[in-house]
């Protein structure tokens, strides 16, 4: 009896040691399996390297994304043709402008219509603007309170004309969130001024995983107070880059629908020569 008794305990065991195996043979299956997976999915950042073989930083990093950002954003050289909407409470007043960019130091601007605002030029070296009146036949340089002001009554400020493109010159940059916009994946940037003097000190940039491209943005105050949004559309890639064709401005304190950007031509590593740049051609 007892020996019938110590088999009937001992069979019990055998099973369970063979039920464990068997779990574990499954466990390593689908770990083998997991980690196939993963070594073939490309990386969005290296396209040709798997994600695995990839440090975190380099998948996640908000700085290296800004700096794919402004390599899109900014170049050497460009001249670009383009239409500003200005849609009011009540009307809406198009300008049509042709602005000459060479790095992210030097504008030159010139309106070409309506007849009214033809001939008005604005002038942007590093840190300084001037502004020419055909009406007035004066040149005035921008500064002080006057930066505040909006630019031809639409949502945008000469202060925001002054603030450097690059933006990892000017914000630290983490990725705090990822999400689907406008049917684009994105990834939500929130970059944070490195100085107080900066206007913003807070931005919020919904970024296109694929193009680079901030699809969507948000400008704070320092207390947190959002003042003004941009949103933009048709992008489309010129000489291996991605440009946004279309794009809405917003000062949310403001009464409208906002201030509507419109590129009819743009042409990169343009040869600009340098008296474009310079106040006496302001009067030309």
């Amino acid at each position: 009896m007892i020996n019938m008794s110590t088999k009937l305990i001992e069979k019990p065991k055998l099973n369970n040691k063979r039920s464990l195996i068997n779990k574990i043979s499954l466990i390593k299956t689908g770990l083998i399996l997991c980690l196939t997976l993963l070594y073939l999915t490309p990386s969005p950042f290296f396209p040709g390297l798997p994600s695995f073989a990839l440090p975190l930083e380099k998948q996640l990093s908000g700085e290296t994304i800004l700096q794919q950002v402004d390599a899109n954003l900014t170049s050497d050289n460009k001249i670009v043709l383009a239409t500003m909407t200005v849609h009011g409470r009540r009307t809406a007043r198009t300008f049509r402008m042709k602005s000459w960019i060479k790095g992210t130091e030097k504008t030159f601007t010139e309106y070409l219509d309506p007849p009214r605002e033809r001939g008005t030029k604005m002038l942007k070296i590093e840190d300084k603007l001037w502004l020419f009146s055909p009406d007035t036949d004066r040149i005035i340089m921008i500064s002080g309170h006057m930066l505040r002001q909006s630019v031809m009554g639409s949502d945008l400020s000469y202060e925001d004309l002054m603030e450097d493109p690059a933006l990892h010159n000017l914000y630290t940059a983490e990725v705090i969130d990822e999400t689907i916009y406008e049917n684009r994946p994105c990834w939500i940037l929130r970059l944070i001024a490195k100085k107080q003097d900066i206007a913003y000190q807070e931005k919020k940039l919904w970024v296109d995983k694929e193009k680079y491209i901030p699809l969507y943005e948000e400008w704070y105050a320092k207390g947190g107070k959002l003042l003004k949004t941009i949103s933009r559309q048709r992008v489309e890639k010129i000489n291996n880059r991605w440009v946004p064709m279309e794009g809405i401005f917003k000062d949310v304190l403001k009464e409208g629908q906002g201030t509507e950007f419109k590129i009819e031509e743009i042409t990169f590593n343009a040869s600009i020569p340098d008296y474009i740049f310079s106040k006496a051609n302001l009067r030309r």
